[in-house]
Formats: structure tokens, sequence, C-alpha cells
């Protein structure tokens, strides 16, 4: 199985979803779908009156994206702008208590969600398109919260409609409307299998995840998709120098924007290292 499969296949065994990109293309972070729509849906809870349904987070255009600058997780998705779409819940009746018309409902909803998205995590969110697919009964009690998943698609509705957010001006401090540059393949990539690979040893795994959780905003180092520290050698455009990758896996606070949390672990990380390998970053959790 090769090293793509097998993060594809852990990441749907434990729900994570895909992996979005974090912060600006630049940044080198990516955060698992799991983790960014949980985020969304506590935001979405605190808004009175609706009921946040299906919840999907995906690429606004696929051909409009940018390169990665460093090898990005297996499977993950390329830096780009996105979209937020999901499906909502909410009083037909104007004049019941929370009720109001739905489109401001929608209006609401959608707000809280670019918010959560650009100035919570820091994803480069441009569009958030919701669809009313239910009524609530304001005179029965709320039922039980059911989770259809992050990742199930938006279904059909007459109300919500796409709407951008920010339209082509900096949204959450990234400009979404950059002219993107093409997306190129990660060259290959040695050592797929589990464990300490790259020269790695014992040492400097322990050296990076001191960097790691000296960084403040940063809740411990995680596992999802194997090791949490995981050492790599990268090919460019000279074969006779590979330089070496390292991929951190980290849940960070939810006091902090994760985006820059992501960053200061880059940075750090590279630091510790007396070769400044490249670094990626991979969220997993948000706290």
């Amino acid at each position: 199985m090769t090293a793509e499969r097998w993060t594809r296949a852990v990441g749907q065994r434990l729900g994570l979803g895909r992996l979005l990109p974090l912060g600006h293309h630049r940044d080198g972070a990516w955060i698992t779908e799991e983790a960014a729509g949980a985020v969304l849906r506590r935001a979405a809870g605190g808004v009175p009156g609706v009921r946040l349904g299906a919840l999907r987070v995906s690429l606004t255009d696929p051909e409009q994206t940018y390169e990665p600058a460093v090898p990005p997780p297996p499977g993950a998705l390329p830096p780009g702008p996105l979209r937020v779409t999901g499906e909502f819940a909410a009083s037909a009746d104007p004049s019941a208590p929370g009720g109001e018309p739905l489109p401001a409902a929608a209006a609401r909803l959608r707000s809280a969600l670019a918010a959560a998205a650009t100035e919570r995590l820091g994803l480069m969110v441009t569009e958030v398109d919701l669809r009313v697919t239910g009524l609530l009964d304001t005179d029965a009690p709320p039922p039980a919260a059911v989770d259809r998943g992050d990742r199930g698609p938006a279904g059909p509705g007459p109300v919500g409609g796409r709407a951008p957010v920010g339209g082509r001006a900096p949204v959450g401090g990234l400009v979404a409307g950059a002219e993107p540059g093409p997306v190129a393949e990660p060259g290959p990539v040695a050592g797929a299998g589990p464990g300490p690979v790259g020269g790695a040893d014992s040492a400097e795994e322990a050296r990076v995840t001191a960097a790691v959780l000296s960084v403040p905003g940063v809740d411990g180092l995680a596992g999802a998709l194997g090791r949490p520290v995981r050492f790599t050698e990268v090919r460019g455009t000279d074969p006779a120098l590979p330089r070496r990758h390292v991929r951190v896996e980290v849940a960070v606070s939810a006091a902090g924007r994760a985006a820059d949390v992501a960053r200061a672990v880059r940075a750090r990380v590279a630091e510790a290292l007396p070769d400044v390998p490249s670094v990626a970053v991979l969220v997993t959790d948000v706290r």
C-alpha cells in the first residue's frame, strides 16, 4: 500500500475527513476537516433560532489553487480559496420567539460561520453557501443534536444561496483574490512507512517535540495519521541533494488562531534542527 492510500485509509477510518489548507499558501499548514468542522459547529451553536445540519468545506475552484510551499501531507488538498457549504433548519414563523424571516436567519448563520472560519481558524474562506432543509417547531423542545457528518453534501433548499464573504477584499488577513499559481506535484518522498526516517533519531524527535510544545497555543502532539513527528527526505531539482522534511501533528487551543499557531510551530521546528529542514504542520484537533 502506498503512503497516500495508507493515509487516506486511516483518515477515513478515524473520521478525520479531508486535509484542508490552513492559512496562506506559503504557511505550509493543513487542518483535518473534522477539526475544522467542530469549530464551525460550535460557532453555529451560538446562533439562536437555527440548527446546523450537514457541513462541508471544499475548494472554491479546484482549478484555482496555489503551489504548496512545502510537501503536503499525503492526500491533502492544495492551498486555495475555500467554500463552506451547509444545511440548516430554522423557524418559519417570524412572530414566534426567536423567529425571523428565513433569509435573515441564513444571514446570521453565514456571518457566524465565516467569522469562525477566518478569525478562529485562519481558513481562506471566500464563500459560505447555505440551504434551508427543514423548519423548526418552536413549540416543541429542541431535539438531541445529531451529527450528520461534516462531509455530506448540502441538499437543495430555497433559501440561503451562495454569498461571497468579503468578495475580493482581504478575508481574515488573507488576500482571497490573489492570482493563484499552478499546483505542482510533490517530489518523490522516501521512507513512507511508519517510524523515524530520513536520518532522524530519538534525540532529534525529542528536540522537535520540545520545540513544538514550547509554542504558545499548542495543546499537545497528536498522532492521528501515525507518528506525531515524522521525518522524510524529498528530492528537489538536484536528486543527488535530498533535503529533509518534517511533518508535525498537533492539537491546538481554541483560544488562539489555529493558522498563527501552526506558523509558529513551523518556525520553531526549523530552528531546532541544524539542517533547517522544511516543515509541514497538520492540526488534528482544536480544543
